[in-house]
């Protein structure tokens, strides 16, 4: 069974540009305990991810 994940990076931390050159990446520094897990134990190959870019309002 395929599962959907929902994804959130700062663009000036890891961007869209940096996942398409990379193909791949780790996902690191994740501080809320509940997600880590999640992503180590139920993530699988195959899975679809959907990344939400992050920006800030400078103001």
């Amino acid at each position: 069974m395929t599962n959907y994940w929902l994804m959130k990076s700062e663009p000036h931390v890891y961007s869209f540009d940096d996942l398409m050159k990379d193909g791949s990446t780790h996902w690191d520094g994740v501080r809320n305990y509940q997600a880590r897990n999640f992503m180590r134990d139920k993530m699988k190959l195959g899975d679809i991810v959907l990344l939400r870019l992050m920006s800030r309002v400078k103001k």
